[in-house]
């Protein structure tokens, strides 16, 4: 279906996904109905197909468009140097990146359930590749003898869901800062890794 002449498609485009996303991260997408979303932004439903063409296709593109924007702002502030300065840029990274986006991230992991199984392949695809940044990671520091994982991969699959429980607790203004959150879990990290 063709949009109208003069429709604001780079406006209403983004607010449709900006309700989205509050919508199923605050109910569920199964719980969220197009007819939903459509009052959120203020359009008729049958407009929302104009922009999307089903809830699905919404799902994964919030999905994909997180773990694309993880995975390009890793791949902008990632530094260089040895592997351990290397393993605590991607401890203080994840830690404020999730922070930043608690709906896209509950979404991210909570939703997967609901993917078709294509989109799911490809969801899983992006998640690959942020998480081979972090074994490699591994994999250098134990090739250098200062880090000890014997499997990099339940290493890295470890190490990112402690991390991302910060999600589910941090407040700002609580009794450890961000800085300080960050250096404790840097520590236990390091710990758990260490030769």
């Amino acid at each position: 279906m063709a949009r109208t002449q003069g429709s604001h498609s780079d406006i209403t485009g983004p607010r449709i996904q900006a309700a989205a996303l509050e919508l199923f991260a605050r109910h569920g997408y199964a719980a969220v109905s197009m007819r939903q979303i459509a009052a959120q932004v203020g359009v008729q439903a049958g407009a929302l197909y104009n922009y999307i063409p089903d809830k699905q296709t919404l799902l994964f593109r919030l999905m994909r468009d997180h773990m694309e924007t993880l995975l390009d702002t890793r791949r902008m502030q990632a530094g260089a140097g040895d592997p351990e300065a290397r393993l605590r840029d991607f401890v203080r990274f994840h830690i404020r990146f999730h922070l930043e986006r608690p709906d896209a991230v509950f979404i991210a992991y909570m939703e997967l359930r609901n993917l078709t199984p294509e989109n799911f392949a490809r969801i899983e695809e992006l998640r690959g590749d942020y998480e081979r940044d972090l074994q490699d990671i591994l994999r250098d520091g134990s090739a250098a003898g200062v880090f000890s994982v014997p499997d990099t991969k339940l290493a890295t699959l470890g190490v990112i869901a402690m991390l991302n429980g910060v999600n589910t607790w941090y407040r700002s203004g609580g009794r450890l800062s961000l800085d300080e959150v960050e250096a404790v879990y840097w520590s236990m990290v390091r710990k758990a890794v260490a030769a």
